[in-house]
C-alpha cells in the first residue's frame, strides 16, 4: 500500500488526552491552572477513545508519528512534562519524535519544518492532526503542511474554527487520510 502521507504530527492536549470533567466542552488547559503539583494533573486526564488503537495501526502501516505539544514551561522543564504525560498513557513506543513547542502561535510549524527537513521529508506527505485551529491548524497551514482539526464544543465557538473545512469527529478517522 503506498501511504499518502508519511509523518503525522499530533497535539497532545485535547488531541490525544483530555480533563475527564469537560472532555471536549471546555479547552483542556484550565487543567493547568489547578492549584495543585504538576505531578497531579495527570490525574485529572483521560486518553480519548480510539487514540490506543489509531496510533498502533498508524505504526503498522509504517507512518512516522511525532508528538508536538505546547507548554509555557522552560524547554527542558516542558519536554519532561510531555514525557510525563506519554509515559502515563503507555504511548512511549507509539512515537518517534516527542517534543514540547514553544508558547507562541507559529513554534508547532517551526518544528514541523525543521523536521521534515531533517529526515528528508516533503510537506506534501506530512499532517497535522489538533483540536484547537490557533494552536494546531494555522501554523501548519502555513508552512505548506495539511492540517485536521477535532472538532469540540470550544471549537465551534472559535470564530477561526467555523472557517475549517477539514474536521474530523474522532482521531481514528485520521486513517482515511494516510
Amino acid at each position: 500500500m503506498k501511504l499518502k502521507k508519511k509523518i503525522i504530527f499530533f497535539d497532545g492536549d485535547g488531541t490525544l488526552w483530555y480533563p475527564k470533567k469537560t472532555r471536549y466542552k471546555e479547552k483542556p488547559h484550565w487543567v493547568y491552572l489547578l492549584d495543585e503539583s504538576e505531578d497531579n494533573h495527570n490525574k485529572h486526564l483521560i486518553m480519548i477513545p480510539t487514540v490506543l488503537n489509531t496510533l498502533k495501526k498508524l505504526k503498522k502501516a509504517g507512518v512516522i508519528t511525532i508528538l508536538l505539544s505546547t507548554h509555557p514551561h522552560p524547554p527542558k522543564e516542558a519536554d519532561n512534562i510531555i514525557n510525563n504525560k506519554v509515559a502515563h498513557f503507555k504511548l512511549e513506543n507509539l512515537f518517534d519524535e516527542i517534543h514540547a513547542t514553544r508558547l507562541h502561535h507559529g513554534s508547532k510549524g517551526e518544528f514541523i519544518v525543521k523536521i521534515l527537513k531533517k529526515r528528508a521529508i516533503p510537506k506534501n506527505k506530512a499532517l497535522m492532526v489538533g483540536d484547537n485551529c490557533r494552536w494546531d491548524y494555522t501554523p501548519a497551514r502555513k508552512v505548506g503542511v495539511d492540517a485536521l482539526l477535532i472538532e469540540s464544543e470550544y471549537m465551534k465557538k472559535d470564530p477561526q474554527g467555523k472557517k475549517i473545512k477539514k474536521t474530523i469527529k474522532k482521531l481514528s478517522n485520521v486513517l482515511n487520510y494516510i
